[in-house]
């Protein structure tokens, strides 16, 4: 599609000195015949009955996009006479585009014929599942087709390589040579991060491990410190350190700083040894293990929690079985973009099936690790102009470093997965929802049923969360019964909650007390704007569940826990 519009075009019969080279009138039927053509051959894969998905489109709207194509494509070549087109993407946004005619067009027929296509996937009348499919299918190729992707068509690259005497097209292949051989698409400068050094810097000391964990207490930064602990349990599909990236950024530090004594859950990275090891383990010795830890460190009779993404919804399960065996031991627990209800799963959901869970329950059966790289990669890729494409032009088509950046150094420090644990993750969450159906879900030996969780609840969602929707964070108000705060934060799944606030940034939102609709919507009109970081609001509500102070503890663990070594300890520094 790009490559043929940026052909050299034939030249107009008139003022061929003065104008530029005008490219040929697009054709305006080539997408959507394509598109049927496409649609009938999907109907004649020959697959179950009931896995065929009904597809169809109405005719009143399929007319009146291809009649809108048309005009546009008109449009278009019709600007081409006489200027090169405006072309409103940050992609196509240099000044090498705008001067040159055919890379102009290229861009401009690309965004034309992209545009169609999201349209065209939009009109579909088919279930909601099967349109998130298409969409998400047509999202990747028009993604990877963007003429920007490609050196023959990229006017910046090319513009590059002729500044800089080729330079550029050199350091642009050993970027790639550098890539190939680490395995991944480099984001940031790595090299210029370590763990333990700048970043995952807060000061504290391992006191406890067993296979799956290593707790880390945190050196009190306060004279006195609130007598009930506080314990973060970070995704185990991430390394721990997205809440201790820097001083300036470190919700670790942040607590500390308030005058709540912290503790951290650093998972193990698994490898051959955790192959067979199962959610109720993560629960059991995971979870459950570090609260019963942190309580007799402490010497306290209850404890604050924190779980964050997969960390809350494996803080969940640990609550639920807690609760079910009269267990007390916490005092309250926060939820930062946690999944409970699976009901609106976000974007993740498009792989989501029956077939998919079988395939992945019979490639677990015996064990095995589930890739940290193909995870990230599949992370990457819901946003792959911005995750993806955007450091293949810059890394490569123009030879440029990616510049340092913390947070995106933690996105490339992988984690692997074990397989058995995985796939009960899948099928009890992302498939059949069961985790809210009470006795359904059985962890850890016991039927588990969250009604009988009767704990306060701080629960945080990020509107532009792409991984756990906002209307999935809220979801959660409805399935906690004990007390509750939601609150909003802006921005998305990761920069929504690292939001120092020291910073100055962004915005939160809260709703009137103990009032919970069912519809996100209705909660956000209901919702006040309040400037700057969440955080503070969430230490305030911690504040009253945190007891009174107390003098700082002097050394780090208490009796049989002592120290291991210092943090970030070592689980965090295992590569996958």
């Amino acid at each position: 599609m790009p490559r043929s519009s940026a052909q050299k075009p034939k030249k107009a019969s008139q003022n061929t000195s003065a104008n530029p080279p005008i490219p040929p009138m697009p054709d305006p039927t080539v997408f959507l015949e394509g598109w049927n053509k496409a649609l009938e051959s999907f109907k004649k894969i020959d697959l179950p009955e009931a896995a065929v998905p009904q597809i169809s489109f109405d005719n009143d709207k399929l007319i009146e996009i291809q009649n809108k194509y048309i005009e546009q494509a008109t449009h278009l070549w019709n600007q081409g006479l006489v200027t090169n087109p405006v072309l409103d993407d940050k992609r196509f946004k240099g000044p090498a585009w705008a001067k040159n005619p055919v890379a102009s067009f290229s861009a401009a027929l690309y965004l034309l014929n992209t545009n169609t296509l999201m349209s065209l996937a939009d009109a579909l009348q088919t279930d909601v599942k099967t349109q998130a499919r298409i969409k998400y299918a047509v999202e990747q190729v028009a993604a990877a087709t963007s003429p920007s992707n490609y050196l023959a068509l990229n006017a910046e690259a090319q513009q590059k390589i002729i500044e800089t005497k080729g330079e550029s097209l050199t350091k642009g292949i050993q970027n790639l040579m550098h890539d190939l051989s680490q395995g991944h698409v480099s984001m940031t400068d790595e090299s210029l991060f370590t763990v333990g050094e700048n970043v995952a810097t807060t000061q504290g000391s391992v006191v406890f491990e067993n296979e799956y964990f290593q707790l880390i207490e945190y050196k009190p930064l306060t004279s006195q410190v609130h007598e009930v602990p506080l314990l973060l349990i970070p995704p185990c599909i991430n390394k721990y350190y997205i809440l201790d990236l820097q001083p300036k950024n470190s919700l670790v530090k942040y607590c500390s700083d308030q005058g709540f004594r912290t503790f951290i859950v650093s998972w193990r990275n698994p490898d051959q040894d955790l192959e067979h090891a199962t959610w109720d383990e993560y629960v059991e010795q995971g979870a459950l293990k570090a609260i019963h830890v942190v309580k007799e460190i402490t010497n306290v009779s209850k404890i604050n929690t924190l779980g964050f993404c997969v960390g809350g919804t494996l803080l969940t399960s640990a609550l639920a079985v807690a609760s079910s065996k009269g267990d007390d031991s916490v005092a309250s627990a926060t939820f930062l973009t946690t999944l409970v209800d699976f009901t609106h799963s976000g974007v993740l959901d498009v792989f989501i099936d029956e077939s998919f869970v079988k395939y992945r329950e019979a490639q677990f059966a015996d064990g095995g690790l589930m890739s940290g790289r193909d995870m990230a990669a599949t992370f990457s890729f819901l946003r792959p102009n911005d995750l993806v494409w955007n450091y293949v032009v810059g890394n490569y088509l123009k030879g440029e470093t990616p510049p340092a950046f913390d947070l995106l150094y933690w996105n490339s420090d992988a984690t692997n997965l074990p397989g058995p644990m995985y796939a009960w993750y899948l099928r009890n969450t992302y498939l059949e929802n069961n985790l809210i159906k009470p006795g359904k879900a059985k962890i850890c030996g016991v039927p588990i049923d969250l009604n009988t969780i009767n704990v306060p609840v701080y629960i945080y969602g990020s509107r532009e969360d792409h991984i756990v929707p906002i209307d999935a964070s809220y979801a959660s108000t409805q399935v906690f019964k004990g007390k509750k705060r939601f609150v909003m934060g802006a921005s998305g799944h990761i920069a929504g909650v690292i939001n120092p606030p020291a910073a100055g940034k962004r915005s939160y939102w809260t709703g009137p007390e103990n009032k919970f609709p069912a519809s996100i919507d209705t909660w956000i009109k209901g919702a006040t704007e309040h400037p700057g970081s969440w955080w503070t609001d969430w230490t305030g509500w911690l504040s009253k569940h945190s007891g009174k102070k107390i003098s700082a503890p002097k050394t780090p663990g208490r009796g049989k826990y002592k120290v291991i070594e210092p943090a970030p300890g070592s689980y965090v520094k295992a590569k996958a």
